[in-house]
């Protein structure tokens, strides 16, 4: 499966099949959270909330692709990620794109 952020695959034609996303709000438990909160007042990376946010994309991503796939398309254009806070020390991620399938 090809994912890109363009919204053309260089080289090929493609037919649009429609929009397609995935999703996930992760949270890390009270201890990670507590210990960044300590780290809020001497500054640096908060490395919980790093960890946390990539595996939330990387599920997200493979959402929005198994959606792809079961409507048969060949690539996802037009990625685009956003994120929010639900509460505290938990966060939405939202991956979405075009699907769309090779002439």
């Amino acid at each position: 499966m090809i994912l890109i952020n363009t919204d053309f695959v260089t080289g090929k034609e493609i037919e649009t099949i429609g929009l397609v996303k995935g999703s996930t709000i992760q949270a890390k438990h009270v201890g990670k959270d507590i210990m960044s909160g300590f780290k809020t007042l001497v500054g640096g990376e908060l490395t919980a909330y790093s960890e946390m946010m990539n595996e939330a994309r990387a599920k997200a991503t493979k959402r929005m692709v198994q959606e792809a796939e079961n409507m048969g398309a060949d690539a996802v254009i037009s990625v685009r990620y956003t994120s929010s806070a639900v509460m505290a020390g938990a966060a939405e991620i939202l991956v979405y794109g075009t699907a769309v399938k090779f002439k």
